[in-house]
């Protein structure tokens, strides 16, 4: 039977999304391992996340975990860094920093033919840093450097001012370093931290196709990994302490705006609803900021809307970079928008497009080996799991414009968006 190239293929959404389940060891030391078998490709990845120790970054030794972790690659005590960097890429293997907000550690990726003979040195990163002195200057010389471009750089600095606004200058995540916190750092802070505070409660992740040898030569070099318990836990969120934070820099061009406010957990019922109305608003190319001020205004190249995940709750921003004198009249746009949004149906030809565009994107996110971890992680790191998936699947599918205008007026008030403008207004 011939077939027919004229006849598109049939459009279907799918009912569900087919999972993989990591199976999942303990070692001796407590230290939980998630295995997701790959069959079918020889690449292997390995991570080994801990908890960020958010117990120095109220005090002058703030960057002491940064330098840490991003110093791990500088040495041990029996291999210098240009050595370490010779043997990786000898085996085609890359190691790479993970740090965010609430996480941090290192990754692995490398080949299954490679595996038995990167993993020990992979492993000696963890208890052998060395912290040179010498790589330790050079680190905090471009941290400073880094520390003074950001202040001059109008995206850089809304981003600072954002985070210190919106989570409290004496929290954790509003922490912004100045060149003072790099030069307090020395490098016996970094040994002393490394060797009693670095893994807050470790997690290791691994994706590939392992034998039970591989497997069990991750539980022989890991299981006597020192392991440093949780801490108390992080103060509550502040509430801004103003409306607006405005700082001037005339020279520039451009002004970066950024808007945004604290939400909710993704463990609450109404979190699939405020992930619909953020993409109407602003999280894809066909989305209302887009049209309105980069397509029919022009005042800017790009304007977007997202949400950021937190253990504690999400948070919720738009961040653009608009011509010098249009901050305004950006801003009120904005509001506009949600407006509208908070009262007019949208027509079923965009609730189509978005809930196609949606759809799409989600089931993008199942599409590589890789992928499926990621996806677990997203999730279990939330004390979530793969019904999470289902549910938003499930929603997308059946959200109507009566859903967008309920979050909308629920979630969305101009009186509690915090706002940052860097330039001019």
């Amino acid at each position: 039977m011939m077939l027919d190239r004229s006849q598109a293929p049939e459009y279907k959404i799918p009912d569900k999304i087919t999972h993989v389940h990591p199976l999942k060891r303990v070692l001796g030391n407590g230290i939980p391992v998630f295995y997701i078998h790959t069959p079918h490709i020889d690449a292997v990845k390995v991570e080994v996340i801990a908890s960020a120790n958010q117990s120095l970054l109220m005090t002058d030794k703030a960057l002491v975990p940064f330098f840490t972790l991003h110093m791990l690659l500088e040495g041990t005590k029996s291999i210098k860094s240009e050595q370490l960097d010779h043997f990786f890429d000898h085996f085609a293997s890359e190691v790479d920093v993970i740090s965010n907000f609430e996480q941090s550690g290192l990754s692995l990726l490398t080949t299954r033919k490679h595996f038995s003979a990167v993993l020990p040195l992979f492993r000696s990163l963890f208890t052998e840093a060395s912290f040179p002195e010498k790589e330790l200057a050079k680190r905090k010389s471009q941290k400073e450097l880094s520390i003074s471009l950001n202040r001059e750089q109008n995206g850089a600095r809304a981003n600072q001012l954002y985070r210190k606004g919106l989570f409290g200058k004496s929290h954790p995540y509003g922490f912004v370093a100045e060149e003072a916190d790099v030069r307090r750092i020395e490098r016996e802070d970094l040994d002393h931290f490394y060797r009693n505070g670095f893994l807050v409660s470790p997690e290791i992740y691994v994706t590939g196709n392992l034998g039970d040898g591989e497997l069990g030569e991750i539980d022989e070099l890991f299981k006597d990994l020192k392991v440093t318990p949780g801490g108390d836990p992080l103060p509550l969120f502040e509430k801004p302490a103003c409306k607006r934070v405005f700082e001037p820099n005339e020279k520039s061009v451009q002004s970066s705006i950024r808007l945004g406010q604290h939400l909710i957990p993704k463990s609450h019922p109404d979190y699939h609803a405020l992930t619909v109305f953020n993409t109407i608003l602003g999280g894809y190319f066909g989305s209302r900021l887009i049209k309105n001020i980069r397509e029919e205004k022009g005042h800017t190249y790009g304007i977007y809307s997202s949400i950021g995940s937190l253990n504690l709750s999400d948070y919720w921003m738009v961040m653009a970079d608009v011509q010098q004198g249009f901050s305004e009249e950006v801003i009120d746009e904005v509001y506009k928008e949600i407006d509208i949004l908070k009262k007019v149906p949208i027509p079923a030809s965009e609730q189509e497009v978005v809930r196609n565009y949606m759809i799409g994107n989600l089931l993008s996110n199942f599409s590589s080996p890789f992928d499926l971890m990621t996806r677990f992680k997203n999730v279990h790191q939330y004390g979530l799991d793969y019904s999470f998936y289902e549910e938003q699947l499930a929603f997308i599918k059946v959200f109507t414009p009566e859903d967008m205008m309920r979050i909308g007026n629920k979630y969305f008030d101009r009186e509690n968006i915090f706002e940052v403008v860097v330039g001019t207004t």
